[in-house]
């Protein structure tokens, strides 16, 4: 990897973002712009994507014909992660490196600013994807978009029944992050951050950031170490 000087900052793009329903243009255009703004002050990127509503649409049509292993049912999830990638690979056309990284593992020799990730093998999220894409290239800080402005003390929509009531979280170490997720990783697993993600993140002492991608200002913020909402684990 040449441009060493330039931080490489690894964002993981939730599919809830990337295909809510229809595909987001919207989203994507201002992405875009940050992202390359962002490009023209020094920073490089490596973007991994997820599903979204599209591997939830093939996973439930595949399933209503015929029964499937959660294996099966997760190489469509990494192939509709595959489809988004390519998305925004073309989306960042001139600027991104010309293949999608389905292994995040092995060597990536790139002299462009952006490279686009996308999920690998059944049994990875891509949270894990993108800490192998961070260990791989060098990145120190990754940055989680997905439709929460806060990673909070147990789940908001769903609190514990007499237990004290969630309260956000603005940074917390990963010993204490851990605590409060599961200790396994199984799809469609409702957490901030995956837990198997989490313990290599954990042993690569990676800053990771959780930030609501409705609100690209905030990620702006964060890249530029101004104060943000999110809720930063180290």
């Amino acid at each position: 990897m040449n441009a060493t000087e330039r931080e490489r900052i690894v964002v993981s793009v939730g599919g809830s973002l990337i295909v809510p329903d229809q595909i987001d243009t919207d989203f994507l255009t201002r992405f875009k712009t940050l992202v390359l703004e962002k490009v023209q002050r020094g920073f490089t990127f490596s973007i991994i994507t997820g599903g979204g509503k599209t591997a939830r649409r093939y996973q439930e049509a595949a399933q209503a014909v015929t029964p499937l292993s959660p294996q099966d049912l997760d190489w469509i999830g990494i192939h509709s992660t595959r489809l988004n990638a390519q998305l925004l690979r073309n989306i960042f056309v001139g600027y991104a490196h010309p293949q999608v990284i389905k292994n995040p593992t092995i060597d990536i020799e790139t002299e462009e600013p952006i490279t686009v990730a996308a999920g690998w093998q059944p049994g990875w999220s891509t949270d894990y994807c993108a800490v192998m894409m961070a260990k791989n290239m060098g990145g120190r800080r990754l940055v989680n978009l997905s439709n929460i402005d806060y990673v909070y003390t147990a789940d908001p929509r769903n609190p514990p029944a007499g237990g004290p009531t969630p309260t956000k979280i603005e940074k917390i170490s990963w010993a204490e992050f851990r605590k409060i997720i599961p200790d396994h990783w199984d799809p469609g697993l409702s957490t901030p951050f995956d837990p198997i993600a989490a313990k290599e993140a954990e042993s690569l002492s990676l800053e990771v950031a959780i930030i609501n991608g409705a609100k690209l200002g905030e990620f702006s913020n964060y890249l530029e170490n101004k104060p943000f909402i999110g809720t930063v684990i180290s």
